[in-house]
């Protein structure tokens, strides 16, 4: 009698589990993409392509979905081999934590500076591994890259026992050399890469960026500028990071117009969340009363409203974000018809891979793997 009492207790449990599963959603899936980057003399280069490159890779990402749902973005950032960083560090310096604030990842890639140092690729592997809140889903798409033109297995930390364990944590380590093919080859770059079940490219880190302009990058811009007006900074860090906002589209700008395009589309997607400052997406998205707001933490606007005044304001500013995220989407839509015609042209004239390209191959190829699909334009 027991047994039996017992068999129908873990029976009912069962079904209880079976039926919370169904009733709650999957949490969202993560892609997370560890950036290290050699800011040694020599790699000016790939910095600045890093820089007309980023947005194009975040719109890549943002297109992504995972049985029809979009995932969660996050990028950490690493500098190392620079000579400004303490030799007990191993020249290494974690410049952001995984995390989805794509404002604070354009601030710190565009604050990078190089200077001479030693370039130690087992050591910020090993840092990366140990010190980033890696997710352990096996669904979710977890990707290194690292960028430098040093030899691969200097430093005291070995590389082999660090990219094989990567593979074994299913975090994927993807080498790129800045340098000819054959000398990254011998640099160790391409037994990095096959050790951590990666992708190796070489690309010209020199090499300027050949920016495809569209058509459509000055109306997309246009209407980014209206976007801006729809956030609202509140609280301490409201005011600062409303300037960053605009600072982050300048230094997008500073590389080209159509890289601010790039920016811009990124902006209009539901990845660019900004609730930690934005009273717009702090309400929608993570359901802050504005009520219980202090008159001094407030944006000027909201300030002497009645509490109804402000959630109707709040209402309107949301309604007018999503007409320009909406004019935005449908603009990127014709702008990337005209950039992929484009780009059958510099394929069919055999230009090479640079930054940007090499880390767009690899993500879509693995992310194909595991199951996820480009979004379906409507």
């Amino acid at each position: 009698m027991k047994k039996l009492a017992a068999l129908f207790i873990g029976l009912l449990f069962s079904v209880q589990y079976i039926l919370a599963q169904a009733i709650v959603p999957p949490s969202p899936r993560k892609i997370q993409v560890a950036i290290l980057f050699d800011t040694s003399n020599s790699m000016d280069g790939l910095i600045e392509q890093a820089k007309s490159r980023i947005w194009t890779i975040v719109n890549d990402l943002s297109g992504l979905r995972h049985q029809g749902a979009a995932p969660t973005i996050e990028i950490a950032l690493y500098d190392y081999g620079n000579s400004s960083l303490s030799s007990e560090s191993n020249y290494i310096r974690k410049q952001l934590e995984l995390t989805n604030d794509l404002d604070m990842i354009s601030q710190k890639l565009f604050g990078l500076t190089t200077n001479g140092g030693n370039e130690y690729c087992g050591a910020v592997i090993s840092s990366s591994l140990s010190e980033l809140n890696w997710s352990v889903h096996p669904q979710d798409l977890r990707m290194i890259y690292i960028a430098g033109n040093e030899p691969f297995n200097q430093g005291t930390i070995n590389y082999k026992d660090v990219c094989a364990t990567a593979a074994l944590r299913d975090i994927q380590v993807n080498t790129i050399y800045c340098g000819n093919y054959d000398q990254g080859v011998r640099e160790f770059w391409y037994d990095g890469a096959k050790l951590g079940k990666g992708d190796y490219f070489n690309i010209d880190s020199d090499k300027a960026i050949a920016h495809v302009v569209s058509p459509y990058d000055d109306a997309i811009n246009t209407y980014n500028d209206s976007l801006n007006r729809t956030y609202y900074g509140y609280g301490s860090l409201g005011s600062q990071r409303k300037m960053s906002q605009v600072a982050e589209d300048n230094n997008a700008e500073s590389q080209s117009i159509a890289t601010k395009a790039e920016r811009s589309i990124a902006k209009s997607k539901d990845n660019y969340s900004n609730s930690s400052w934005d009273l717009i997406d702090a309400v929608k998205l993570e359901g802050k009363k504005i009520e219980e707001l202090k008159e001094d933490e407030l944006p000027e606007e909201f300030k002497g409203k009645t509490d109804e005044e402000k959630k109707k304001l709040i209402e309107q500013k949301d309604s007018e974000r999503q007409a320009y995220q909406k004019k935005i989407n449908e603009l990127a839509v014709e702008r990337q018809n005209y950039i992929d015609e484009e780009r059958k042209k510099n394929t069919e004239a055999g230009i090479a891979d640079d930054f940007g390209t090499s880390v767009q191959k690899s993500i879509l190829k693995k992310a194909n793997e595991l199951g996820y699909e480009k979004e379906k334009v409507k």
